[in-house]
């Protein structure tokens, strides 16, 4: 039960250090979706 709780609280660390590595991909991909969606509209 300990190296349970151990691997978690450094998996958990990890997300706490690296959020930012995976949200910045996230809003790039984001809008670069949403921008091919309005391209598609038409409305450029």
């Amino acid at each position: 039960m300990h190296t349970i709780e151990q691997g978690y609280r450094a998996l958990s660390l990890l997300i706490d250090i690296n959020w930012d590595r995976l949200l910045f991909p996230t809003a790039i991909l984001m809008a670069l979706m949403a921008g091919a969606y309005v391209f598609s509209l038409g409305l450029l």
